[in-house]
């Protein structure tokens, strides 16, 4: 921490997500809902690790976009770090899982997405700090 930098400062930047994780939600919701949900959502997905990589899907940056349907559905682009990823058939139904145990969520579906492919540059601060990728 420098001399500029408060504790506060240093706090919000470490929960601010990866700006590749857009969440959207229905127009029939508030946005205190859609907000509610969306806490919930990214909380439950914190939960999900790689086996291979100490730090959470979330922060490595594999999901790229999260959709809250009017009927409380979820729907989920995720990518993998590669498409010979060991983990590629357990990561997303235990992103699903995880998710669907949410409060007020119906549903939950993931989808494997390829198109942008992942690259370190979509990790968040906190999981560049785990893996000392700095």
């Amino acid at each position: 921490m420098t001399e500029n930098t408060s504790a506060t400062e240093l706090t919000s930047v470490a929960e601010k997500p990866p700006e590749n994780a857009t969440v959207t939600g229905s127009s029939a919701m508030s946005q205190e809902e859609i907000d509610r949900l969306s806490d919930g959502i990214i909380a439950a997905i914190k939960t999900v690790y790689d086996p291979e990589i100490p730090a959470d899907i979330y922060e490595l940056g594999l999901i790229y976009k999260i959709d809250i349907g009017e009927d409380r559905a979820v729907k989920i682009d995720m990518s993998l770090t590669s498409p010979n990823c060991p983990s590629a058939q357990e990561l997303p139904i235990m992103a699903e899982n995880a998710v669907a145990s949410v409060p007020g969520v119906k549903e939950a579906k993931v989808e494997i997405v390829w198109d942008p492919p992942w690259d370190p540059s979509r990790m968040s601060d906190e999981a560049r700090l785990v893996l000392n990728m700095w």
